[in-house]
């Protein structure tokens, strides 16, 4: 009797310590709580991801894998890494490499991986009044629109794309400006539109090109420069800067889109609609591999 009276309070104190070592990891880690608890998990990413209907495929198979629902935020990735930077989502979805490792070096974002590539292409009306057509140097064509005067629809929202036309047109020694340079200030799809509707030339990644080109009349006129390779990236926001990132999650969601799984997933996107894949996989890659 005296026996089982000493086991049950040996065990009556053993689970109130476990109890409070718990809970003081939750406190010193307050992450742990969150990623346990939290079946959301919010990933901001470039809008191509969208545009080009690759999210139709990934978004039922990761919720399906993982358990967690996918929230995603559609924006440039300038707003992206703004967001990662300020903690306010999980994890992130992008595709400007420079911009990326300014906001890994601060420590906001971490585990850092390449997950696929395509390219940029620029397109424009059919009568080329830039003579730019067959072009192998994109910032030779830039220069020849800024010449020509030609109109350039720029989505001019700090995205991927928006900062890639920017590096070409300072390469090319051009401060875009007047009548013939108009900003939409909106995502690729939504620009490609304006460009169709105004007749312009417009920089475009080539997966949301293809996605959208049936209701397009712009032809490619100028792809295959280096300089015009788009190359995604995903990365965690870093719970230990952010305790109420979802680590977790963020981690699930990675692991999926790098996962043999995931990587034919996206490879297979787009070949029985269009003949083609929109997305070329690179999961164990680095930048490097492309030369950069």
């Amino acid at each position: 009797m005296i026996r089982r009276i000493f086991i049950a309070c040996l065990a009556c104190c053993l689970a109130i310590l476990s109890a409070e070592a718990s809970d003081m990891l939750v406190k010193q880690n307050p992450a742990i709580a969150q990623s346990a608890t939290n079946k959301n998990v919010i990933v901001a990413m470039t809008t191509s991801i969208e545009d080009s209907g690759l999210l139709d495929d990934l978004v039922p198979a990761i919720e399906k894998k993982t358990g967690y629902t996918l929230k995603k935020v559609a924006v440039g990735t300038g707003q992206a890494l703004a967001l990662a930077e300020k903690g306010e989502v999980d994890a992130l979805f992008v595709n400007s490499p420079k911009a990326e490792r300014k906001v890994l070096a601060g420590g906001a974002v971490i585990n850092r991986h390449l997950v696929m590539h395509n390219d940029f292409v620029i397109v424009g009306p059919d009568a080329d009044k830039a003579k730019i057509r067959g072009k192998k140097n994109a910032v030779e064509a830039f220069s020849l629109i800024a010449k020509n005067q030609a109109l350039f629809i720029s989505r001019g929202d700090d995205s991927g794309t928006n900062k890639l036309e920017k590096d070409l047109w300072q390469q090319a020694n051009i401060t875009p400006s007047g009548t013939w340079y108009q900003q939409t200030g909106s995502g690729m799809a939504q620009t490609l539109q304006v460009a169709n509707q105004k007749l312009g030339y417009t920089l475009a990644d080539r997966a949301t090109y293809i996605f959208q080109k049936k209701n397009l009349s712009l032809p490619i006129l100028v792809q295959g420069d280096k300089k015009l390779l788009n190359l995604y990236h995903v990365m965690e926001v870093n719970s230990q800067k952010f305790p109420k990132v979802n680590s977790a999650g963020a981690k699930a969601f990675i692991n999926y889109v790098l996962s043999p799984e995931g990587q034919t997933l996206i490879a297979a996107h787009g070949k029985k609609e269009f003949k083609q894949p929109l997305f070329y996989v690179d999961a164990g890659k680095t930048e490097k591999d492309y030369g950069f």
